[in-house]
């Protein structure tokens, strides 16, 4: 019964995942057209898709391990894409959006790597979720070049204090 319910919880988990893939090779696709606008409202669906996906996920060492891949599939797809879209028309925002995702990869590294050394370093749904809210404003406004630019500096925040999550501890 038990596993019954894993089952079809992990199936949902993978649904969100799904949902969250396509939206975000939509919005990709829409900002490489010359469209953010409509990028931003589909990468508001890609977050939406995560947030649900983490949430029914919470618990499951395997469903959390595909959420952190399409999560890193999320911001490749969409950061990257603004940075090729921005490359030539502003170069601020393209900078700002390759900092964005080294330091969204960083970061998740420094979450997994510290957990695997049995370091407590919290994975906190709201940290991201405001990532994604900030990322589909900044397309919807039009805020690209500042936008991405404070995307950038707020996740080299989160690395910073995941980082200090964990020489606290060792230093205890």
């Amino acid at each position: 019964m038990a596993g019954d319910r894993t089952g079809r919880r992990r199936r949902w988990v993978a649904t969100a995942c799904a949902i969250a893939a396509v939206a975000a090779l939509a919005s990709a696709w829409r900002i490489v057209a010359g469209d953010p606008r409509a990028g931003g409202a589909l990468a508001a669906a890609a977050g939406v898709g995560l947030v649900v996906a983490r949430v029914l996920g919470a618990g499951d060492q395997r469903a959390r391990l595909f959420v952190s891949l399409a999560d890193r599939g999320v911001d490749g797809a969409i950061l990257g894409a603004i940075a090729w879209w921005a490359w030539d028309r502003q170069p601020a925002a393209a900078s700002g959006a390759l900092l964005a995702l080294a330091a969204a990869g960083l970061a998740a590294y420094v979450r997994a790597r510290g957990a695997a050394l049995g370091y407590g370093v919290p994975d906190a749904l709201g940290t991201r979720a405001v990532q994604l809210a900030w990322l589909a404003l900044v397309l919807l406004a039009g805020w690209e070049r500042w936008g991405l630019i404070a995307l950038a500096a707020w996740t080299a925040a989160v690395v910073g204090v995941r980082v200090s999550q964990v020489v606290k501890e060792e230093r205890a």
